[in-house]
């Protein structure tokens, strides 16, 4: 449904009766649902096939709303004045008398938290009472949705509501920082680490591949297009989608490009939809050429390195 006030209504009447619906936000869609209610989030876990150790990151309006459930510290308000509403997720202490379902936190005493920045989801959560579960709108494993159409690619007729906010701006999720100790990067995404060290004042420790999960995104296999991915290539194998940074001179229909001019940022937005277009036009495999690894560069290799297990 187009994202006008009266739809935005109809949204939160399925939130009120515990379905799940899509939303947009500027990093990917979301499959949302009220996080203080068990029931609701089970079927999140449901219709994504999402193993019940992987907890989910939870949306709020502001900082005042996000009080009753959770510890704030001086690194977090450092972090929410700079860069919040954004594409950054917090992990912090959950408060003990918290609503928060246990389903959400894996019943780990900590939970990820986020100020999404989408005008629409916005608008949607200051008109909830509670705050929204919303992993990204895909089944686990799979490419996330940047566009409405992806999610009714992925779910068809099992959700019953999706807003339409158009193709999301950022187009990768969130980066995940841990505030519960000393903070540490948890999942590149959508905001360059190298940003959040300078407003901390020091450089952070990368732990993406911890043996127990506090927050979503670090599974070994993640964002596939459901193919065989390689990685790193300058020559691809006949038949087999190929990849670049940057468009360049060819009649050949199998090269895809996620960029005009080597901006890593416009790649970012475009790596989704282009591993999507691949998938459904039939590929049985994909290779994608050297990634810079510097700024988003470093994200989109990430999820490059989680598709390519396989």
């Amino acid at each position: 449904m187009k994202s006008n006030q009266s739809n935005i209504k109809k949204a939160k009447k399925y939130l009120d009766k515990n379905y799940c619906i899509g939303v947009p936000t500027e990093t990917v869609y979301g499959l949302a649902a009220n996080a203080y209610k068990n029931s609701a989030v089970k079927k999140i876990y449901n219709l994504k096939k999402r193993p019940k150790n992987n907890p989910l990151i939870v949306h709020y309006h502001d900082i005042d709303s996000l009080k009753k459930d959770c510890l704030i510290n001086d690194n977090f308000i450092k972090l929410y004045k700079k860069f919040s509403p954004g594409p950054i997720t917090y992990v912090l202490q959950l408060k003990k008398n918290s609503k928060i379902s246990k389903y959400v936190t894996n019943n780990k005493k900590s939970l990820a938290v986020r100020f999404p920045k989408h005008t629409i989801f916005k608008n949607l959560l200051k008109q909830l009472d509670y705050p929204l579960a919303a992993p990204s709108a895909n089944i686990t494993t799979k490419v996330s949705a940047v566009k409405a159409k992806d999610v009714k690619e992925e779910f068809g007729n099992k959700i019953k509501y999706i807003l339409d906010g158009g193709t999301c701006a950022i187009g990768i999720e969130s980066t995940i920082v841990n505030l519960t100790a000393k903070p540490t990067i948890l999942r590149l995404g959508g905001l360059d680490i190298s940003k959040i060290q300078k407003a901390l004042g020091f450089k952070m420790n990368i732990s993406t591949n911890p043996k127990k999960k506090i927050a979503p995104g670090q599974s070994r296999l993640h964002y596939s297009p459901g193919i065989p991915l390689r990685m790193n290539v300058t020559k691809p194998k006949n038949n087999e989608a190929f990849i670049l940074i940057k468009k360049k001179k060819t009649k050949l229909k199998s090269y895809f490009y996620l960029t005009s001019k080597s901006n890593l940022d416009e790649a970012a937005k475009n790596l989704y939809s282009c591993l999507r277009k691949i998938k459904n036009k039939g590929y049985k495999s994909i290779a994608v050429e050297k990634i810079p690894n510097i700024g988003l560069g470093k994200t989109i290799n990430d999820r490059l390195r989680r598709a390519s297990k396989y």
